[in-house]
């Protein structure tokens, strides 16, 4: 018999990540910074993935940046991933419209969280998540 450890949706989804992903683009924005540290921790300790290597984890200095390195590594052939929510899903939409209109296979891990108006949103609804179903991306949950 398997043995069986609980754990939270973020550590769940890193694992996953993590498992599968040649490269992992990280920019750390709540709730999902947890994810981009959990991958780095593993890659610095030489942790491998289901492939046996030990996927290349890179901070980048923006969201638009992280789904630009995922689009980068995705034309040359790597499995690449990144996490984010709420504004930062927004700024990787001209990236998604892309790597959609490429078919280009890739998995954004998404916390869904609430879209800021006038003042910082910390509430846990789907509006990033709809703002972005015209993208062509597949949305699961």
């Amino acid at each position: 018999p398997s043995k069986q450890n609980p754990a939270d949706g973020c550590s769940a989804a890193v694992t996953v990540a993590y498992g599968f992903a040649e490269t992992i683009f990280i920019y750390p924005i709540t709730p999902t910074t947890p994810l981009g540290e959990a991958a780095d921790q593993w890659a610095v300790a030489g942790k491998t993935n289901c492939f046996g290597v030990v996927p290349k984890v890179q901070q980048m200095q923006s969201e638009a940046g992280a789904a630009g390195g995922v689009h980068g590594t995705l034309v040359t052939g790597a499995l690449s991933t990144t996490f984010t929510a709420s504004q930062g899903l927004l700024l990787m939409i001209p990236n998604m419209y892309k790597i959609a209109g490429e078919l280009l296979p890739c998995v954004f891990h998404v916390a869904a969280r609430s879209v800021a108006g006038q003042a910082l949103a910390i509430f846990g609804d789907h509006s990033d998540i709809m703002a972005v179903r015209q993208t062509g991306f597949a949305l699961l949950s």
